[in-house]
């Protein structure tokens, strides 16, 4: 019995690594940045990861604390590219992907202070925490 459960964390242990060598799913730690940004990695990419000024292809979806959709690159039918660290986009969008590689998703959860802080932004409420789930397609 005992070499049996040995053997099966063995081949969890192995089946684990493989799959973060691969960029898989990773088991994904959920990550408190100084600035209040939270996010877990839920697939490591295995690409380049951004630099300020380079444009960035993302899939995204955006959601409020309540699970309400407010946008979504799959409602545009496209990804969505912007130039990153360049006030383009919300800060937490900016911090949350510069660590990214290419290839990844992450869940970020982005406070108020890193959104749109106490301004409404179409069905986006003043002071909100924003959920993204985003997905980093190219680096260019």
């Amino acid at each position: 019995m005992i070499a049996i459960i040995v053997v099966l964390v063995i081949a969890a242990s192995a089946i684990g690594y493989l799959i973060s060598k691969r960029g898989g799913t990773s088991g994904g730690t959920e990550i408190t940045t100084a600035s209040g940004l939270k996010y877990i990695d839920t697939v490591t990419g295995t690409g380049p990861s951004p630099q300020i000024g380079q444009t960035v292809s993302v899939n995204y979806t955006g959601t409020l604390v309540n699970g309400t959709v407010f946008d979504s690159s799959a409602k545009q039918g496209k990804p969505y590219q912007f130039r990153i660290g360049t006030g383009a986009v919300i800060k937490g969008w900016d911090e949350g992907l510069m660590t990214m590689k290419v290839g990844g998703k992450r869940k970020l959860t982005i406070p108020a202070s890193l959104g749109y802080k106490d301004q409404r932004n179409g069905m986006i409420p003043p002071n909100s925490t924003l959920l993204f789930d985003v997905e980093l397609l190219d680096v260019k």
